[in-house]
């Protein structure tokens, strides 16, 4: 396993890092424990979560997550071993039933870290996130961006104030973004130099073969500012990974199960996938590694956040970091990308 440092911090975090959003909906508490034994074991020490986990968000699958997490934690011990992070969700009317309405106000941010930590076992958050912005933008692939007068909600400074406020405390070590655009990064950055709280180690947005858009604008941001990107999706919901290939639905795959995300299923992308998985049999590698490797070899990027909704995925998945990368391949992807430009951003 590769470490990598997270932002301006001393931490060390495993280039790839364990998602957990199918735990409690897809995947039982048996076998989210299964999964973060198998990780641990592969050298991982970053699990990632959220308030708002399972997925897809409703009041009988939110919260389970963390629970199934601070039970493996009360378990095995293993809480000094692992670098956590969770995510406060953002205001919007699929997850009313959080906290009354979710917001990033102080007085909202302190109730939802005590509910966290309480499920989760612990003490203190070394990462903590805010899951999408509070104000009108762009993110969950919205395009055509229309500015709105007076829909901004909680102020940046505010929310920043209130993050301070958790440092101080000792609840959270560091913080981080989330679905963030790059002028809204800036924002929190600069906000938080005002008050003297050190900057977000970390932003976190999707990022794959299929969605690249992160490369435009916020991958500068990244390296200039020390804020490292935890790519989500790196597979694309599983399409990257071939099963869905010749309008097969596997039962029980994600895409199968909830037809709603049809972010990365339209012809341009159907295509694209199809094209990445004939060059991965090319190379004599599974498209799943193909995909998971070219995000954790980019410059940008602090850790591939990687999910599973079995044993023999997860360690497909963690075998990944051993795919060699040459410039030959690297040039072989850029032409499929000049062919199928950003298709599911």
């Amino acid at each position: 396993m590769q470490y990598r440092r997270l932002g301006r911090t001393d931490l060390e975090v495993s280039a790839l890092c364990l998602g957990t959003m199918t735990w409690g909906s897809q995947n039982t508490a048996e076998q989210g424990h299964a999964q973060m034994d198998m990780a641990l074991e592969h050298g991982i020490n970053f699990f990632d979560t959220a308030e708002m986990y399972a997925v897809p968000a409703s009041p009988e699958t939110s919260f389970r997550t963390e629970t199934i997490i601070g039970e493996w934690f009360a378990r095995t011990g293993n809480r000094d071993k692992v670098v956590l992070a969770t995510k406060a969700a953002g205001p919007g009317e699929y997850v009313k039933h959080i906290r009354g309405g979710p917001r990033f106000s102080a007085d909202s941010l302190q109730s939802a870290i005590e509910g966290s930590l309480k499920r989760l076992q612990t003490d203190v958050i070394d990462v903590y996130q805010l899951h999408w912005p509070e104000r009108t933008t762009n993110f969950f692939g919205r395009l055509g961006y229309k500015h709105r007068d007076g829909e901004d909600g909680i102020a940046i400074s505010e929310t920043v104030a209130g993050l301070k406020a958790l440092v101080d405390a000792g609840k959270i070590r560091h913080w981080g973004l989330s679905n963030e655009t790059p002028w809204g990064t800036m924002r929190f950055i600069h906000e938080a130099e005002k008050i003297g709280l050190a900057p977000p180690v970390s932003i976190q947005n999707p990022y794959s073969l299929l969605n690249r858009s992160f490369e435009v604008g916020l991958a500068e941001v990244a390296h200039r500012e020390q804020v490292g990107l935890l790519a989500y999706s790196p597979l694309a919901f599983g399409m990257l990974s071939g099963k869905y290939r010749n309008d097969q639905w596997p039962e029980g795959a994600r895409l199968t199960l909830f037809k709603q995300f049809a972010r990365y299923t339209n012809p341009q992308a159907i295509a694209a996938t199809e094209a990445y998985c004939e060059l991965a049999s090319e190379r004599g590698i599974s498209p799943t590694q193909l995909a998971l490797q070219f995000v954790t070899t980019r410059p940008f990027v602090t850790s591939n956040i990687i999910g599973a909704t079995n044993l023999t995925q997860l360690e497909e998945n963690l075998k990944s970091i051993e795919v060699a990368w040459d410039k030959d391949l690297e040039k072989a992807l850029e032409a499929i990308h000049s062919r199928f430009p950003y298709p599911a951003p």
